[in-house]
C-alpha cells in the first residue's frame, strides 16, 4: 500500500506482523509526519484486527503463567515480555485511533497527538525487547494473552468510546501499577529494567492526558458533560472494573482529578 497519507501510513503498520518491524515504521512514519513529508490526513479504512507474529502463543488472560520477581531471571523475563506485549498492542492502537476516526472532522493537532503517542509506544517496545535480549529471551518466546485488542473491538464504532476506555482506563491504570513494578525490580538489583519501567510511566502520563484531552474537547463539541458520559461509556463498554488503588498524583498530572473515576 502506498504510504501518501497519515491513515494509509497507519494501516500498513497494522497490517505489518513483525514485531521490530511495526515498531520500525511507527517511529519512521512519526519522523515523516513531523516532518512535513507526510501532510495528508487521509481516509483509508484500517483492518478489524492488526497482523500478529506467529509466536507469541495467545491464550486467555487466566491461562497465561504468572511468574514472581526475583533475582533470578526468569520472573523478569516474563513481566518485561507482559510488558512488551502490551506496547506492541498499543503501537496498534495508537495507530487505529488514527486510521479508524478519520471521518470525525477532528483538527490536525488530534492527529499530531496520537502520532506523537504511536511513536513513543514503538520506543517502548523496543526498549524492552533490547532488555529481553541482554537477559537472554526474546519477544515471542512466552505465551501472552488476546484480551488486549478487546477494548479496540468494542469501541470500534465510536471515538468517544474508544478515548474513554483506551487512555482513560487502560493506560491509566498503567500509571497505577507500574511504580511497584519499578520498586520490586529495584529491590532485586534489576535498575536496567527499572529505568526501562520509569521511561515508560513518565510517558505514558502524556498518553493518558492526550485521551483526556480529546474526550474533552469531544463532549465540549457535543456539549456533553465529561464526567457522566465518561462512566456511562465505561459501564457500557469496560468489561471489568475500575477499582483502586488509584496513582492520585500521576492521574491528577494527566488531568484525571480523584473525582472524575471514583464513584466507579
Amino acid at each position: 500500500m502506498e504510504q501518501d497519507s497519515l491513515s494509509a501510513a497507519a494501516v500498513v503498520i497494522l497490517t505489518t506482523a513483525d514485531p521490530a518491524e511495526k515498531a520500525r515504521l511507527s517511529r519512521t512514519i512519526a519522523a515523516r509526519w513531523r516532518s512535513g513529508e507526510l501532510r495528508a490526513i487521509g481516509n483509508t479504512v484500517p483492518p478489524t484486527r492488526p497482523q500478529r507474529p506467529d509466536h507469541p502463543l495467545l491464550m486467555a488472560p487466566r491461562d497465561v503463567p504468572k511468574r514472581k520477581i526475583n533475582q533470578g531471571s526468569k520472573g523478569r523475563i516474563a513481566l518485561l515480555h507482559a510488558l512488551a506485549h502490551i506496547e506492541l498492542n498499543a503501537i496498534d492502537l495508537a495507530w487505529d485511533i488514527i486510521a479508524r476516526f478519520t471521518g470525525d472532522d477532528l483538527p490536525k493537532a488530534f492527529y499530531d497527538g496520537w502520532v506523537q503517542v504511536g511513536d513513543e509506544e514503538a520506543k517502548h517496545f523496543d526498549l524492552l525487547a533490547g532488555r529481553l535480549s541482554e537477559l537472554g529471551a526474546s519477544y515471542g518466546d512466552l505465551p501472552a494473552h488476546d484480551g488486549l485488542w478487546r477494548a479496540a473491538e468494542e469501541t470500534a464504532h465510536d471515538l468517544l468510546a474508544r478515548l474513554a476506555i483506551v487512555p482513560m482506563v487502560l493506560e491509566a491504570r498503567g500509571l497505577d501499577v507500574t511504580p511497584s513494578m519499578i520498586a520490586k525490580l529495584d529491590a532485586v538489583g534489576d535498575r536496567d529494567s527499572a529505568a526501562i519501567l520509569q521511561i515508560i510511566f513518565d510517558e505514558e502520563i502524556g498518553h493518558v492526558a492526550c485521551g483526556k484531552q480529546w474526550f474533552d474537547f469531544i463532549c465540549a463539541r457535543q456539549e456533553r458533560s465529561p464526567q457522566e458520559t465518561w462512566r456511562d461509556l465505561v459501564r457500557r463498554h469496560f468489561h471489568g472494573a475500575v477499582k483502586p488503588p488509584f496513582n492520585e498524583p500521576a492521574r491528577s498530572a494527566a488531568g484525571l482529578p480523584a473525582d472524575f473515576y471514583s464513584a466507579l
